[in-house]
């Protein structure tokens, strides 16, 4: 081959691989994301969700109960961004009515260093100490009443009205407070930031209020967190009520907020959760609540699921007697991943040796606690608090 037959195959290469080049580098300019958005979440979502291992989670190999559950409730503690909490509750009786077995109260309390309250406080007649309740309501997407979704209010037509409004609806025309009133339980409910008196607050302001929270070095669902501990170590203390048998009781939102008192406080010594829990990837399907933003800032802990699933964090609650209800037909809550969290859990209370003192119950509706279940629920606790059931 000649010089010039030399150079000139090498420009034809060099012009070829010039082009390739050229082609090739084209061909990865337009391999791009084109969209990053899909349905309310990040394209990459899968990848994201298969990295939650749920390290701090249960599992066959913890051999030291007390320590996993301590390092869990720190955990838990820790994604509330809330700072330790004990003011003076300094509490005032404003208000009474006479109910027939029990008194029906409205007092005012220091709830944190930075809420002062009204709430609705039931309390038998009977001399002695009592069980109590911690009653926790729900979300609804209803904001003008907190309190009286649980417990019948007075003295307000508007509140009383719509208070029976919901009660008829969730609750088979029942206030779920005053029936564990009749039963001799002293009962507290109080309203949740944003809900009767503690609002204004509507539907489309949740997500600018969780996002000033956060403005504030603080957390929406951590307030939250912090002030149910609160309302229980406020209603353990009133000498009306017996410390050992205090109870969370809670539907939906009211629920997550049962099990999560009763991981986080001492004071809560059983629970009752009505309507809220499943996994996380159950949770993450097509149209669930827990996508739309609003109420699930309610409910989110920043960065909880590094750490752990739902029913792992309800776990922290073991082996404290625990009754959770589910709706076969709840629309919220999809029954396979109720029942697959309902599993995990009992393997916990197992683990403790209180099997039997977890108990779960699918109810044969939807997101609703009817009468049925209530008296389910409230002979439950009677059990659990060694009383004889009534009627």
């Amino acid at each position: 081959m000649t010089r010039r037959t030399r150079w000139k195959a090498a420009a034809t290469f060099a012009a070829a691989f010039a082009a390739a080049s050229v082609s090739a580098t084209t061909a990865a300019a337009q391999d791009y994301q084109r969209h990053a958005i899909d349905g309310n979440l990040p394209v990459f979502a899968p990848a994201l969700k298969a990295r939650l291992a749920f390290p701090l989670a249960w599992t066959p190999a913890v051999k030291d109960l007390p320590a996993w559950r301590a390092a869990g409730r720190a955990k838990l503690w820790e994604v509330t961004l809330q700072d330790r909490d004990d003011t003076p509750f300094a509490p005032q009786v404003i208000a009474e009515i006479d109910r027939g077995s029990y008194v029906a109260r409205q007092v005012v309390f220091n709830l944190t260093a930075v809420s002062r309250v009204r709430a609705l406080l039931l309390v038998p007649k009977a001399k002695g100490s009592h069980p109590a309740a911690l009653m926790l309501h729900d979300h609804g997407g209803r904001f003008d009443i907190g309190k009286e979704k649980m417990a019948e209010p007075w003295g307000d037509e508007a509140r009383l009205a719509a208070s029976r409004t919901w009660a008829d609806k969730y609750f088979s025309g029942r206030y779920p407070g005053d029936e564990l009133a009749r039963r001799g339980y002293v009962v507290l409910v109080a309203d949740a930031l944003g809900w009767g008196d503690r609002g204004p607050l509507t539907g489309d302001a949740q997500q600018a209020l969780a996002a000033n929270f956060f403005n504030l070095g603080s957390s929406l669902a951590g307030n939250m967190a912090l002030e149910d501990t609160r309302a229980a170590a406020f209603l353990a203390s009133l000498p009306e009520v017996d410390r050992r048998r205090v109870a969370a009781l809670g539907f939906s939102m009211g629920a997550l907020r049962a099990w999560q008192v009763a991981a986080l406080s001492d004071d809560v010594t059983a629970l009752v959760a009505v309507n809220w829990m499943a996994t996380t990837d159950g949770l993450m399907v097509p149209s669930n609540n827990q996508l739309r933003g609003s109420s699930a800032f309610q409910m989110l802990h920043p960065g909880l699921l590094r750490h752990l699933d739902f029913p792992d964090a309800a776990s922290l609650a073991a082996p404290k007697p625990a009754l959770f209800f589910a709706g076969a037909a709840d629309p919220l809550f999809p029954l396979p991943s109720v029942q697959q969290a309902f599993g995990k859990m009992a393997k916990v209370w197992q683990a403790w040796h209180a099997g039997d003192k977890f108990d779960t119950r699918i109810l044969p509706g939807g997101h609703a606690f009817p009468r049925e279940a209530q008296q389910q629920a409230y002979d439950w606790l009677d059990g659990q608090f060694g009383r004889a059931t009534k009627p």
